[in-house]
């Protein structure tokens, strides 16, 4: 995997805005779960930035609102 631009996540990966509305739930509570390793981020190389894995967001997503479909 290469480095990509600073600021610039891949369509694979989210800010933790992002992954934080697509969840549900609070940067704050992603920051704690990434904190006690129960949902960890990767940091961007250059900025630190947590960034999650879109898929990963997604199956986390399906078993906390299991109503929710995930369009293919």
């Amino acid at each position: 995997m290469g480095v990509r631009k600073a600021g610039k996540p891949t369509k694979q990966q989210l800010l933790i805005a992002e992954a934080a509305d697509v969840l549900g739930v609070s940067q704050a509570t992603l920051r704690r779960w990434d904190a006690s390793g129960r949902f960890r981020a990767h940091r961007h190389p250059i900025n630190g930035y947590r960034l999650y894995e879109t898929a990963k967001v997604l199956r986390l997503r399906s078993e906390i609102h299991p109503r929710i479909r995930v369009a293919s």
